[in-house]
Formats: structure tokens, sequence, C-alpha cells
């Protein structure tokens, strides 16, 4: 029998105002996560997948329709508990990468866990020993400013990782980093999956980002419109995947 899907997404919809008219933004979309998963979601400007992460976050929330993470139904859950999930059992990574200025990369990557009064030994074994998986260690006591792109995304990679989330969400996290870089984060989050069974949903619009992931999900007008699943999918169904693509376009 097989487990239940860490992330469970029921015939969402989501609306938006925008002047005199109304942008539906997601139109009944369902969707299952299992748990160790890395997934993509792809679509044109306007799709719906940035909405939909904003869902998954708890950011926002659906007009009809659930979302489940980790069995807790984010639709059901205040403001307050909201945004105490989300800090918990959600790590956020973005383009960006949106680490504090004023805060080494030690202390950033400890923030999540200082916000819930975790300041022990522990705590901080937990932020050393990621430093060193990520190969940060020697840079820890650096400010952002002192840091490339690839290392401040690295950091926000391990502030994603240390309150042990039960989902990572991803909006775009190469959209800023040259193409070196940007294979070292993609193949670092497909190990974090791949070897420690982390749950990655990442939203990019790369073809090559998403090669690394085992599913992807097109999005169209705010509807799901193909998914290709399988290691090497971009090789075994290259022409659908394009006419997919060209599709969203």
């Amino acid at each position: 029998m097989s487990s239940t899907p860490i992330v469970r997404v029921a015939s969402v919809h989501k609306r938006y105002r925008q002047g005199a008219v109304d942008v539906h933004a997601l139109r009944g979309v369902s969707l299952d996560v299992e748990r160790g998963s890395f997934i993509s979601i792809m679509g044109a400007s306007g799709s719906g997948k940035s909405t939909l992460l904003h869902l998954l976050a708890g950011l926002t929330q659906a007009d009809d329709g659930s979302v489940h993470i980790d069995n807790t139904d984010l639709t059901g859950l205040s403001d307050h508990d909201l945004t105490l999930f989300r800090r918990r059992r959600i790590g956020l990574i973005f383009q960006s990468f949106n680490l504090i200025p004023t805060l080494t990369a030690r202390e950033n990557m400890m923030l999540p866990l200082m916000l819930d009064g975790k300041t022990d030994r522990a705590a901080q074994n937990r932020v050393d020993e990621l430093l060193e998986k990520l190969g940060m260690l020697k840079r820890s006591h650096h400010r952002p400013d002192a840091l490339s792109g690839g290392e401040q995304q690295r950091i926000a990679i391990g502030r994603a990782l240390v309150t042990e989330p039960a989902v990572i969400l991803a909006d775009e996290p190469t959209g800023n980093l040259d193409s070196h870089n940007s294979r070292v984060v993609c193949e670092l989050l497909r190990d974090l999956s791949g070897e420690q069974g982390r749950t990655i949903i990442m939203v990019t619009h790369e073809a090559e980002v998403a090669a690394y992931t085992k599913q992807v999900i097109v999005l169209r007008d705010g509807s799901i419109v193909d998914r290709f699943e399988g290691e090497g999918f971009l090789e075994h169904h290259s022409e659908r995947f394009s006419a997919a693509l060209a599709r969203t376009a």
C-alpha cells in the first residue's frame, strides 16, 4: 500500500482582481507529490506557476480546493499558524537569495532556528554540519556582499534545510547564477533529494534546469497541460516536451 503523498493539491482555484478584470490564475489544479520527489514546474509568464508555489508556501490562500502538506491542511490555518508552519515545515529558496546583508553566512543560516528560540549547542552544531556539507565552513563568517552568487545560494539552501522541513520550495533558484554555479546548485538539489530523501518542488523556466528533476509539470493558463516523468525525460520525449513548452509561450 502506497504512503500518503507529502503534498496534495486538490482542485485548487485562485482568482485575482486586476482593475476591472478578474484573472483566473489557477483553474482546478490537482497535484500529488510523493515524499523524496524532486519535481519542477514550468510555464510561461502568467501560466500560474508562481501562484501555485505561493499556495504551497502558505503565502496566499486558495479560493476553492485544498492544499495539504505533511498531513496539514493549509487552507484551515490562521495567519499566525501559517507563519509558524512555514517557518518550521517549509524551506524556501529564492532567485535573489534573500540573505540579510548585515548578518554573516552562519548567522543567516541560523536565523530560522533563532526565530524559534533554538540557539543551544545542538542547533549550532546543526548549522556547522550544514556549512561543512555545503563547502561553506571556511566562508561562514563572511557577509553576503563578500560571497559570490553561487556561495550565497548555497547559504540560502542551508537556511532552507536547517529546520529539517517537510518540503523545500525553490523559486527560480538558478535565475541569478552563471552556467557553472547553476549546474552546481542543480546537482546539489538533485543530491539532496536522491541521497537524503528531501522533497523539492522547483519553479523554473529553463529546460536545462528542469532536466535535473524526476518529474516536470507544465502549466498553461492556470491548468496542468502535460507531465513528464523519469530520468532522461528530455531525451526520451524531446519533441513532446518542446511542443508542450511552445503551447505555453
